[in-house]
């Protein structure tokens, strides 16, 4: 099993592919790879999104993956803003060993009433219990609870009801892979559990897959006891920064609209969009750094359409990373 470098040329001449060959036939392999690239160059959700990293991968390892520019690389640490919730969820899932009270389900699916945190308020702060005094971030609003409401102040309050509102951001990671495991390299950069963390895409990488083999509780639960979010759509959701009739589960979405796969995902404002698809066989990442409005959506709509590309293109089966063989 040998890993094959293959230089783009033209608009491409910037990024490279990694491609694992170890599977059956190298024409569907080859299909599957120039979809993926030609949706990257040609799809308009895909063009003007500045330097990104993509991969896409198994259990194993990764399958394919590449990057356009230079600032974002498989190891460079960059903020994760709201793809922090999956991992916070993976957290209390571990944590309470799967079996979540009805306080813990209802901050992980956004329901708490808790909904007018502002990240920004939180930068600075020493504590979580610190960032949630500050300006409304531990309002109240008794009418949104039992309604999706996204926002960060939800699992802000869990944080603190948890015992950890007074510890600062070294003491939450060292607490973060006690559960997780060290070797998840995932960190918070702010006592904000919502969208205060940082990593690599290497690193969140690693934490998908071991999502996918098990490793972690949350595996059972992707998908679980999922609420509408899209308002207009159903009387229980007040707000949603997605456009898209998807559900959500315990701090990560459902991409189950009538044009969706159900893949499972967590975008961050910033643009890095993680995501396991719906039958856990395999995961991708899209990451980007931007800060312009609506640079999770747009990294999201990008990543779903590689992801499309990849499963589609094929004929056979699906190639097996040989990173473990």
């Amino acid at each position: 099993m040998k890993t094959k470098w293959i230089r783009q040329a033209g608009a491409w001449s910037a990024g490279w592919v990694a491609v694992s060959m170890a599977w059956a036939g190298p024409g569907d392999w080859l299909a599957r790879e120039a979809a993926v690239q030609r949706t990257l160059a040609q799809a308009p959700a895909c063009q003007n999104l500045g330097d990104y990293y993509w991969e896409i991968g198994d259990a194993r390892g990764a399958l394919l993956h590449g990057q356009h520019g230079y600032s974002i690389r498989q190891e460079k640490v960059i903020p994760l803003a709201s793809a922090s919730k999956w991992v916070f969820g993976a957290y209390v899932a571990q944590r309470e060993g799967g079996r979540l009270s009805l306080s813990e389900m209802a901050a992980l699916e956004m329901l708490s009433g808790y909904d007018e945190l502002q990240p920004l308020l939180c930068k600075g702060s020493e504590t979580g219990r610190a960032c949630f005094a500050r300006g409304d971030n531990n309002n109240f609003n008794p009418e949104h609870v039992g309604k999706f409401s996204y926002n960060g102040g939800h699992d802000q309050k869990l944080l603190i009801d948890l015992g950890l509102g007074d510890i600062d951001s070294a003491a939450l990671t060292t607490e973060l892979q006690a559960r997780l495991g060290a070797d998840v390299d995932i960190r918070f950069n702010t006592p904000e559990p919502a969208g205060g963390m940082a990593a690599a895409p290497a690193a969140y990488a690693h934490f998908l897959r071991k999502i996918m083999r098990g490793d972690l509780v949350i595996n059972r639960l992707l998908g679980a006891h999922p609420v509408c979010t899209l308002p207009g759509s159903c009387t229980s959701a007040v707000q949603s920064p997605s456009p898209y009739a998807w559900h959500y589960s315990l701090n990560h979405w459902v991409e189950d609209d009538p044009k969706g796969d159900g893949a499972f995902s967590s975008a961050g404002a910033f643009g890095f969009y993680p995501w396991i698809s719906a039958d856990k066989a395999l995961y991708g990442i899209f990451a980007r750094q931007s800060y312009l409005p609506d640079a999770g959506m747009k990294s999201a709509e990008c990543g779903a359409l590689v992801r499309k590309a990849f499963v589609s293109a094929g004929s056979g089966p699906i190639p097996l990373s040989s990173s473990l063989r």
